[in-house]
């Protein structure tokens, strides 16, 4: 017997309002004479396009067909992901790309999704005691090992990811202090001195950019500088003096909110954020709606992966957090996080739209 349930459309239009964002912006500094010749708005259609395809298909699959196919697409990512090491293409320093020619993309963003999935089937009984922790534990620990070293920050959106899932599982709200004070003594001890040169300087310029603004300072003095240049209702489409003309680095990509943000203007701003918002705030009263332990663990997982990049990435633009390199979900240009994002959204909303089928 199978219920279904009404489909909520709250989701996808709230997804739509920020790829819209994201495309408005990417157009507009498409047009910058460092970047016209990229072609950056039509590859994002693309990437809108190519995300069809695994949309569409989990659409026809289903809550347990999808569920079936986690431990296949996980370990997929795992190889992929290890396969960087031989046969990884170097892009701005890390050779975390793999480029088969007609496509270049990141097994990371791969391992994101397989990760949410994988680990909300294999805690779907929920915490029963210590000895629980070591079937996640054995699934986080290889991804996120295989990450660290080459891209600290997709390393963070694992670790993210894996505490939303143990915090909706139910765990032992001390034991997750515990994992904290863990990694708070773990990372400067052993983490940080083994993280190349120009990451250790990107996660501590922060604190003061100007101790080297021609250096390691120099991107998030211009991105706050065409924050500030907005001021209340910003400069209008195509009128970024900062970023159209070369001054903020990565102005589509790691500091498109700056880009954002100086056409936009705060009111602009403010209004992205209040999307956002609600986009988290739709994903957590998913998770509360849903049934069963093994849904609400993909939301928190994509909660806490969502959430994060967009706290993270706003905040490394505005000077209040480290530059780790994440991307802004769904407003941000590439390929693969774009795909890999909606892809992501697509899943949770098959899966809630399936929440009270029976298995």
């Amino acid at each position: 017997m199978r219920s279904v349930s009404k489909l909520d459309f709250s989701l996808p239009m709230l997804v739509a309002l920020l790829l819209c964002a994201g495309l408005l912006t990417i157009s507009s500094i498409s047009s910058a004479p460092a970047l016209d010749h990229q072609n950056l708005f039509q590859k994002q259609l693309l990437g809108v396009a190519l995300s069809l395809v695994p949309i569409g298909l989990m659409w026809w699959a289903g809550r347990d067909r999808i569920f079936a196919f986690a431990p296949f697409l996980y370990f997929f990512a795992l190889l992929l992901q290890a396969s960087t090491f031989v046969i990884g293409k170097d892009v701005n320093g890390q050779t975390n790309w793999i480029d088969i020619g007609f496509l270049q993309f990141q097994p990371l963003e791969i391992l994101k999704f397989a990760t949410i999935l994988f680990l909300a089937s294999v805690m779907r009984g929920g915490y029963q005691g210590f000895a629980s922790y070591l079937a996640p534990l054995a699934l986080f620990l290889p991804g996120v090992g295989l990450v660290v070293t080459e891209d600290f920050g997709g390393a963070l959106v694992l670790s993210v990811i894996f505490l939303a899932i143990l915090f909706a599982w139910r765990a032992p709200i001390w034991h997750l202090a515990l994992a904290l004070v863990a990694v708070a003594v773990v990372f400067p001890t052993v983490v940080y001195p083994h993280l190349k040169p120009y990451q250790q300087a990107r996660l501590t310029i922060f604190l003061d950019p100007y101790k080297d603004p021609r250096g390691q300072g120099y991107q998030v003095i211009q991105s706050t500088i065409a924050v500030g240049s907005g001021g209340f209702e910003g400069k209008g489409y195509k009128q970024g003096t900062q970023s159209h003309n070369g001054f903020v680095p990565e102005p589509h990509n790691d500091f498109v909110f700056a880009s954002f943000a100086e056409e936009q203007g705060f009111v602009g701003s403010v209004a992205l954020l209040v999307v956002f918002a609600l986009l988290l705030w739709r994903l957590a009263g998913m998770a509360t709606d849903a049934p069963r332990l093994q849904d609400q663990l993909v939301f928190a997982g994509v909660l806490g992966q969502i959430g994060f990049q967009v706290i993270e990435n706003i905040g490394a633009a505005l000077s209040m957090l480290p530059l780790t390199g994440i991307t802004l979900p769904l407003v941000s240009y590439g390929l693969s996080s774009l795909v890999s994002v909606l892809s992501t959204l697509g899943m949770a909303w098959v899966i809630y739209r399936d929440r009270f089928q029976e298995i």
